[in-house]
Parts: C-alpha cells; structure tokens; sequence
C-alpha cells in the first residue's frame, strides 16, 4: 500500500507543481497528527463538477483563435484534465448576457409560436458543441431561469426583482417545458432544472422574486404538472438556487408529504459565507435530496482580482466544507470571460477559471483552475464520501472513494506554516508535510 501526492503552490504567482511517493508503515500507536481515514464509513455520492455557459461566455469563446478554443475545453473537459461533465444555462439572459433577451416577446403568443433561439444558437450552442466534442459526448445540463419574460411580471420589468404575476404561472411552467424541449430536440440531455435563481434577491439585472409558499405552490400546482403533461417526468427539479444561509429554512418550508416526490434537491451558492452545517440540517432532514452548488465565482465588487492566491483558497476551503457536509455535485459559474470579468450587462463583473485578454489575444488561466484541478481530477463520477477524523482545522481535508477503490484526499494549508499528516488507514500509516499556501491531493493505492 502506497500513496501519491501532488502538490501545488505558487510563487509570484507561478504555479509549481510537483509529485511525490510515500509508502505506508505500521502504526505502532501514534497519536499526534493523525488523519484518520475509514472507508467503511460511507456518506454521499458525488455526481461531478461542471461550468456555466452563459451568452458571455460563448461571446468570449467565439473571439478566441481555433487553438485557443481547443486548449480551453481540453482543460475542461478531457478525463485526464479537469474532467467537467455538466453544465448549467440561463433560461433567457441573466446579468451574464449581452443584454436583455426573451425567447417569447408577444404577450398574447401563448401557445409560444414565435419561440425564438437565436441568441442561443449565436452564443451558447457553438460552445456547448464544441465542448461536448472533446467530451466525448453529452454533456447533462441544468437549465435555470433569472426572469420571466417582463409581462409575465407585476414589476412589468426582467430587472429588480418583482414577482410573477398568478395568472401566468400555468404559461411560465409551459415556456419553461418548452425550453427544455427545445435543448432535448436538437440531441442536448437536459437532466435537470431549478425553479427560479436566486429568490429572495431583487437584483439590478434579470431576478424575480418567490416566497417559500409562492415557489412550493407553482411547483406543485403547475410546474410538475406542467412536466408530466410533456413528458418530462424524468426531470430532477431542484429548489432554491440561493445561498446556503437560509436553505434549511426553504427546504422544511417547500418540502412536506405534497411536494416531497417533486424535488429532487436543493440547489445552492456561496455567496453568503459557510454555512455548512445547514446542508448537513438538510442532509439529516431529507436523506434522499441531492445538495447541488450551481454557482460560484470571486466577485469583483467584494474581492479584488488581484488577490490571486486568496481568491484560489476561498474556492478550496469552500469546496472541502461543501463536500465534509453532504455535497453531491458542483457547477462553477462562467466558463470564461474577457479580461474586465465581463461582459455584463449591468457591470457585475466576476472572475473565472479562464479568462480572455480581448486586447491582447491572450488566454489566461487563474488560480482558481489549479485548485479547482485538485478536486475534479481526482473525485471520479461516482465516488463516495468516506469516513475521517483530523487532527487540526489548520488543515482542511475530504476524502472519497473512487469506484475503483483508489481513496482521493484533498489537503488545503492556507497558513504560513508548514503542517505535518500522518494518514492512517487500516492500522498503517503515511507522512506528508502539507508546505505553506498549498493545496494537495493524496490518491491512495490500496
């Protein structure tokens, strides 16, 4: 039994990369620096990690050079990469567009015969195409909405917030079918949709607003209804869609013995701070719901885009939470975006994985791609949560078993000093020293 380490740090923000073997040796009673692993002891299973296509990204991706575009997606998107495999959309623009756009514009086209794609066949589609090539394959979406088309609104406006309007729910569930028809008819496997992003926020671009009551109404009395008429009783609905600090209270709120065979899970953000201990109130309420993150991103108008290292940790530290308190998959926001966090079309700008210097024709991976590699990489589709203890919260730590039987831990130091780990398993043990500012990852070889 052996294991392997791979180690990234940086210095002047040069990542340096470096791999290295240890063998394991009989424990003969240590007690100090332990982290103890117990395959045994089994939690969720995880279902993979993917990216957003917005109408931004695909702007982006279509001013890159042929090269670049293939670079890009093979860090994506090869198995022995970064290995994505999902991918979440907008239904109809977000504050990631280049402006606002409605697949339906005509208030009285109800049965949706003016239904429009084109924003999406300009943008999204090239991308969603040529990613699902070097896949290898169809990638499983997740369709999500900002906003009802504006007259569907009592705000009469896709920005700030507003509600829908009751007499439209019936025809909001059926554009929301009709999108999911129009992605499975030209050959896209939608797996999954959530009900409405972000909620509870009133935001100065495309948002709507639902109380727990209005979203558990239009999801029992129209949307699954809406579902099964079309024949998309396959589709997982996901609620909520916002941070984690209000999740458990939306979750006991939407979900009772009416609409419990309805959700499929809680869809959720990093937005608000930690919060893990409400996905593990989630996880020990309803044991059957899926705990998705679909988005997350360094926002530049709470963290400077220069604080490249800091920005990486925030990433890891929230991922090893996520995952110790019942994760089972993980959407990144943007694919890529230009060199300003962009475009947006109400300036809220962000950082991505890649970005684009339109300026200077340069592509540009972050900080955020290595750490995020550490992860996706190592935790195949299908691995399940195992057992741990750990010694110090010092060092942050997760830890999966592969369908394969490989058991994948991720170490995160963010302090300035070097951490020794002894890692125990079945009575033997392995030494690591976790350097400072480094993230690792340990593949077990049993």
């Amino acid at each position: 039994m052996y294991l392997k380490y791979i180690r990234t740090a940086y210095k002047e923000n040069q990542r340096n990369r470096q791999e290295e073997m240890a063998e394991f040796f009989p424990d003969e009673g240590e007690e100090n620096c332990l982290l103890n692993l117990y395959p045994s002891v089994t939690y969720q299973t995880f279902e993979g990690f993917g990216g957003a296509f917005t109408e931004s990204a695909g702007y982006v991706y279509r001013q890159m050079s042929a090269t670049q575009r293939e670079e890009m997606l093979r860090e994506y998107f090869e198995t022995d990469k970064m290995a994505y495999r999902m991918a979440r959309i907008p239904i109809d623009s977000c504050d990631f567009s280049l402006g606002h756009y409605e697949a339906v514009e005509n208030v009285e086209d109800k049965a949706f015969a003016e239904f429009q794609f084109r924003r999406v066949e300009e943008n999204i589609l090239p991308l969603l195409d040529d990613a699902q090539k070097i896949y290898g394959g169809n990638l499983e979406l997740m369709l999500t909405p900002w906003s009802p088309p504006a007259y569907m609104k009592d705000n009469g406006d896709r920005n700030y917030g507003g509600g829908l309007k009751p007499e439209y729910r019936k025809v909001w569930a059926a554009y929301l079918c009709r999108y999911i028809q129009e992605y499975r008819s030209r050959g896209y496997l939608v797996r999954r949709i959530s009900l409405q992003n972000e909620p509870k926020a009133a935001q100065t671009w495309d948002s709507c607003v639902y109380s727990a009551r209005e979203e558990k109404e239009f999801l029992r009395d129209f949307m699954w209804p809406a579902l099964q008429e079309n024949n998309l009783s396959d589709i997982e609905v996901f609620i909520w869609d916002h941070n984690k600090e209000r999740a458990y209270e939306r979750a006991c709120e939407i979900i009772d013995e009416t609409t419990n065979h309805m959700v499929a899970g809680i869809a959720f953000h990093w937005y608000s701070g930690d919060h893990f201990e409400a996905l593990s109130m989630i996880r020990d309420r309803f044991p059957d719901k899926k705990l998705i993150l679909s988005e997350a991103c360094i926002e530049y108008s709470k963290f400077s885009p220069e604080d490249f290292l800091a920005n990486a940790q925030k990433y890891a530290h929230d991922m090893i939470g996520n995952m110790n308190h019942g994760m089972n998959g993980f959407y990144d926001w943007n694919i890529v975006l230009d060199e300003t966090g962009g475009p947006n079309h109400v300036g809220n700008f962000c950082d991505a994985p890649f970005l684009y210097d339109t300026q200077n024709k340069e592509l540009i991976r972050r900080n955020t791609a290595d750490y995020l590699w550490h992860f996706t990489q190592f935790i195949k589709p299908g691995a399940v949560r195992i057992g741990m203890t750990n010694y110090s919260d010092a060092l942050e730590a997760t830890a999966f078993l592969n369908s394969d039987e490989e058991i994948v831990v991720v170490l995160l130091n963010r302090t300035a000093q070097e951490i020794k780990v002894n890692i125990r398993l079945r009575n033997r043990m392995a030494q690591l020293l976790v350097r400072p500012d480094e993230i690792g990852t340990a593949v077990l070889y049993l």
